[in-house]
């Protein structure tokens, strides 16, 4: 019975350490993708709620907001649309940085964020 309980408590706090660390996602997080030597600044304004990812990208037409965002712990993918084109994104969060691959056009490009910081 007590091996039971703490195998169960052990479990439960697991789960509440994953559940804590992903509502870190939260916020503004900046970064630069290269495409075909290109450089372009990437920013994201992220918001989990349970799975469920929403917020927005930056883009050249300005703020867009993110589709199909979903979430299972360390993991994330969404989508967002600019210039014509669904961009796919899958990515990975670390605590300090997110790993981020963008597919534009049937290739995968990465890019690493780190958490912008707010201005004063």
């Amino acid at each position: 019975m007590k091996r039971k309980f703490f195998t169960t408590a052990l479990l439960v706090g697991c789960f509440m350490a994953c559940l804590a660390a992903i509502a870190d996602l939260n916020g503004k997080w900046a970064g630069k993708i290269d495409i075909g030597g290109t450089e372009y600044p990437l920013l994201y304004n992220f918001k989990v709620e349970g799975d469920k990812l929403t917020g927005t990208a930056l883009t050249p037409e300005g703020d867009v907001p993110l589709t199909n965002g979903k979430t299972d712990g360390t993991t994330f993918s969404f989508s967002i649309a600019t210039s014509g084109m669904d961009i796919a994104h899958t990515g990975k969060f670390y605590g300090d940085s997110t790993a981020i691959d963008l597919e534009i056009n049937g290739s995968k490009n990465h890019a690493v964020l780190k958490r912008a910081e707010e201005k004063k």
